[in-house]
């Protein structure tokens, strides 16, 4: 028997609060209305000022529910039917006692049916039926209870918690608070409503105390039935006692017969029998498909014919013992607490609001859908973002167990689908093995690194990752090992990559990618204050008051002790910034220690790298651009000089193909536009131009320099310079316009940082700008342009530089030297 509990959860779990003390008087005051439409209970029966949520299936109870619901008192009349077997009753088959209920709450389901939360009021007593169809409607009256003495009602009230008290402390599934919500309910009525609503009673026996008027013959009726329950539950505890003394007595058996066996073994006597009874025993207890208990009786029968010393005996005992480890048909109850999910994600990672939302966004759409497949998620970012441990705060959000297996050089198929039976030391493969390990079907399962799966001569795991991660076909998933299906589609697969370009192309189409961007400074700093440093502090036995980091010291070692894109690099500086203290507090006897800029290298060393800030440039020809790396965003000076030559471009500084190709581009724009800048056609063919991007050594690409190379070829050939704390990012065109590029994000918090105070970038990349927190760039003026011409508006200064070089040849000077500003 269930004692206080609904059908899916304790009552004192639900939204809804229990009904208040001080509504009874104007319960009993309360008109009903002459008329009112009549829902009616097949399986339950409704109290007054009892809530309690119910499914509306049929569709003449859809069609009241909704109007009762749109009605303004939100009123419905609640009556159960004589006989639960009937599916459409009529009202003869009703009972004509019933409870005036207001509907707290509905919710429109996806198959059409309609859930309500209903909190019962007043008893109704039916005097005539005023209409069937398209739901029924009756004329009622109001049925009033009678009150016993007040003695008589404490006494009630007392025995009555007394006797739920004592089933409470018998019930293991009850929770302890269900005795507080018995203390704190104080009518007589409410008190017995209460405790019969939560009775394991048929419907006739709930409609008879429903009826009866008398508080008293009503409380002493639900005594009685507490009474009953009261001593099924002793007798259960005296049964539970007797059955614990028992299987105490059997593993005493248990371990004497193993302790015999080792002695028979030592005798070499025959235990065969006795194993494969054991092996019975186990599978009687297995839930799986048809498919399998064929397997395992054919397996049984052959191991039974085998002589324990041959060696197919190990092959075949191996496999049985497998079948009967895998969880089959075994699942935990998912918590689909969004609230929960929500704190969780937030607790375990900070920022990524947009990946938190596609999560929640997934685990809706498992909630409502029926067949309960998982969909396969793959988050992809570089190194340190948080991917694997987003797989395991989702894993403890839905109360799932959480498997990891890393694919970073897998070469064989047989690693996924397993090793055929015929190879000596033949395994299933690591899918299965890990539904093993974790005990469950529907785990979350980690996929990590599936984009360094390799293939060779030994198979391609990529390809059978195809059938593990289709939705469409991994419900009928065939190990080679075990040789029969296994259902993997309610098991939530999370792959995880640092780069798309690498996954099989089938494969990636199977996969619901989430991008993880790198995180930026501030989010570093605060997520260092949140959780690296209480971490590491207690990791290295440290207290809050032995280490304070002061919030400049913190920025150093983001930005000169570590350069990444995620937090792996700080939480190992932060380590040993933490044992660093630790010596000093042990050698030196201090009992705090300060972290500043000016005494961190004493703790960490000298900085192994140094950002890169904007300086004023005095002469013409450089421009700063704005980069992209795979550890964030970077501020990019683009530097050109004339030398005298024939015309011909020198590019230097690593570039790549598509860099060299912005370059010429935008070298060719020039000079076909040359006469809107006031340049002279002519000076092209008498300097050679040398275009080089700093730092040397390291390899640059992309096409998101082109308008900077661009600006940084009209400032040197107009003499006029780049306006100063400006840098810009975008791809030019032939015809001169300007395309968006990606990074946005990345490249306008470097600049940010660098000191740059103006951001010139395409129109089409003002979207990515809004995804920003403004607090990161309230500082800076972004310009959006369309074209080439207004990049160099905004760039250039307006006047050349005193002392401008007069670019033209000797023999043209006459008369020309004010054309573009120079000077001779």
């Amino acid at each position: 028997m269930a004692f206080f509990y609904t059908e899916n959860d304790s009552l004192f779990e639900a939204d809804y609060p229990l009904f208040p003390n001080q509504e009874e008087k104007k319960l009993i005051e309360e008109e009903l209305p002459e008329e009112i439409g009549i829902l009616t209970l097949q399986n339950t029966v409704l109290f007054p000022g009892v809530v309690m949520p119910i499914t509306a299936v049929r569709d003449k109870a859809i069609r009241l529910v909704k109007e009762a619901y749109n009605s303004p008192g939100r009123l419905i009349g609640v009556i159960a039917q004589r006989n639960i077997n009937i599916e459409h009753p009529k009202q003869e088959d009703l009972f004509t006692c019933g409870t005036l209920a207001r509907i707290l709450k509905m919710i429109r389901m996806p198959d059409g049916s309609l859930t309500i939360v209903l909190q019962g009021r007043s008893k109704f007593e039916v005097v005539a039926w005023t209409q069937e169809e398209p739901f029924c409607k009756a004329k009622i009256k109001k049925r009033t209870e009678h009150y016993p003495s007040e003695e008589e009602a404490r006494a009630l009230m007392y025995n009555l918690k007394e006797e739920a008290f004592q089933i409470i402390d018998l019930s293991p599934n009850i929770p302890s608070e269900a005795k507080i919500a018995l203390e704190n309910i104080e009518s007589l009525s409410f008190l017995i409503h209460f405790i019969a609503s939560n009775l394991s009673l048929d419907v006739a026996e709930k409609q008879n105390i429903l009826e009866l008027d008398s508080l008293k013959e009503k409380g002493e009726l639900v005594l009685q039935y507490l009474s009953n329950e009261l001593k099924i539950l002793e007798l259960s505890e005296e049964i539970q006692e007797k059955v614990k003394t028992d299987m105490d007595q059997q593993q005493r058996e248990y371990i004497l017969r193993q302790q015999i066996r080792a002695i028979q073994d030592e005798l070499g006597e025959n235990t065969f029998e006795s194993e494969l009874e054991e092996l019975r025993a186990r599978a009687s207890k297995k839930k799986w498909p048809e498919e399998v208990q064929k397997a395992f009786d054919k397996e049984l029968n052959r191991l039974s014919r085998l002589n324990p010393a041959m060696p197919d005996y190990g092959v075949v005992m191996n496999y049985i013992e497998w079948l009967l480890d895998l969880p089959w048909q075994e699942y935990t109850t998912d918590k689909f607490d969004f609230s929960r999910v929500q704190r969780i994600l937030d607790e375990d990672h900070y920022g990524l609001e947009k990946v938190k939302e596609r999560i929640l966004e997934y685990l809706a759409v498992l909630k409502l859908k029926a067949d309960k497949k998982a969909p396969i998620i793959c988050f992809y970012g570089p190194p340190g973002v948080g991917k694997t441990s987003l797989g395991k705060s989702i894993a403890r959000a839905l109360g799932r167990e959480f498997v990891r297996i890393s694919l970073g050089g897998t070469h064989d198929e047989a690693e996924i689908r397993g090793h055929r039976r015929t190879y000596i030391g033949a395994l299933p493969g690591r899918i299965i093995q890990g539904l093993k390990k974790v005990g469950t079907s529907n785990p979350v399962f980690m996929l990590d690194e599936i984009d360094k799966v390799g293939n060779d001569f030994r198979g391609d795991p990529a390809s059978a990752l195809l059938e593990v991660l289709d939705p469409e076909q991994n419900n009928t998933f065939r190990d080679n090992f075990l040789e029969v299906e296994y259902d993997l589609s309610r098991v939530m697969f999370i792959a995880t990559a640092n780069t798309l370009s690498t996954i099989h192309p089938a494969l990636r189409d199977r996969l619901e990618i989430i991008e993880i961007n790198g995180y930026s400074l501030e989010e570093k700093m605060e997520i260092a204050r949140r959780h690296l440093i209480p971490k590491v502090r207690k990791d290295h036995g440290l207290k809050a008051s032995n280490i304070k980091i002061k919030d400049d010291a913190l920025k150093m070692i983001i930005q000169n002790y570590t350069r990444e894109s995620g937090v792996r690099g700080l939480h190992q500086k932060l380590a040993a910034l933490c044992r660093s203290v630790a010596k000093e507090i042990v050698l030196h006897q201090r009992k705090q220690l300060t972290i500043s800029p000016r005494n961190l290298q004493q703790f960490l060393g000298v900085p192994r790298y140094e950002n890169e800030m904007y300086r004023s440039v005095d002469v013409p020809g450089v421009a700063v651009g704005l980069a992209w790396t795979s550890v964030g965003g970077e501020i990019l000076f683009i530097e050109s000089i004339l030398t005298h030559g024939r015309g011909r471009l020198s590019l230097t500084g690593q570039l790549g193909d598509v860099m060299k190709e912005s370059a010429q581009l935008a070298y060719t724009y020039l000079k076909s536009n040359c006469e809107l800048w006031n340049i002279p056609y002519e000076v092209f063919d008498h300097w050679d131009v040398h275009l080089h991007i700093p730092a040397g050594a390291i390899p640059k690409d992309g096409p998101s320099a082109g308008i900077t190379m661009l600006t940084s070829l009209a400032s040197l050939f107009t003499q006029r310079l780049v306006k100063p704390a400006l840098a810009m990012t975008g791809e030019i065109t032939l015809r001169g316009k300007v395309l968006p590029v990606g990074g946005i994000k990345e490249k306008v918090l470097a600049a940010a940082r660098a000191g740059i105070e103006t951001i010139i970038m395409c129109r089409e990349n003002k979207k990515d700008v809004e995804e920003i927190k403004q607090d990161y760039i309230k500082h800076l003026k972004i310009i959006y342009v369309d074209r080439m011409t207004e990049v160099l508006d905004h760039a250039l200064e307006p006047q050349p530089v005193k002392n401008a070089r007069n670019l033209l040849p000797e023999s043209k000077r006459e008369n020309q030297p004010e054309k573009a500003g120079w000077v001779s």
